[in-house]
């Protein structure tokens, strides 16, 4: 059992009903759930099109999507920051003590094989436990 899972979630994915379940599953019962979206700015030269409003109204329509989908899990907490996914995630964990992550992936392309997927640097970087859900 665990006290503080934390469940990365990406909010145009399908699998963040079933993570938080696995997290649930796996909560010692004074423990803590934490669902972290990390929200990537545009990068590059499409950040240069972009004014500050747009960005803004993209980070909070992030937001409201993450209580939307947290409407149903009152004991969750939700966490919105902005970043690199995977090592946002890693950073997040380990700065507040997260002993297991509990996170989603899909069926690997051969490019995650050369690249790496958010799930796999992780796995091969989170300093806890790490429960990876593939979603069949």
């Amino acid at each position: 059992m665990y006290t503080k899972i934390l469940v990365p979630m990406a909010l145009d994915h399908g699998v963040s009903t079933h993570t938080l379940e696995i997290a649930n599953a796996l909560l010692a019962p004074d423990g803590a759930v934490i669902a972290l979206h990390v929200h990537e700015a545009p990068q590059g030269s499409v950040s240069a099109y972009l004014d500050e409003e747009v960005v803004a109204a993209g980070f909070e329509k992030a937001r409201a999507d993450l209580s939307a989908k947290l409407a149903h899990h009152p004991q969750v907490t939700p966490v919105i920051i902005k970043g690199h996914s995977a090592r946002s995630i890693i950073d997040y964990a380990n700065a507040n003590d997260a002993d297991c992550i509990v996170i989603g992936s899909h069926k690997p392309g051969l490019s995650d094989y050369f690249l790496g997927s958010t799930a796999s640097r992780v796995v091969r970087h989170a300093g806890c436990a790490v429960h990876v859900h593939r979603a069949s």
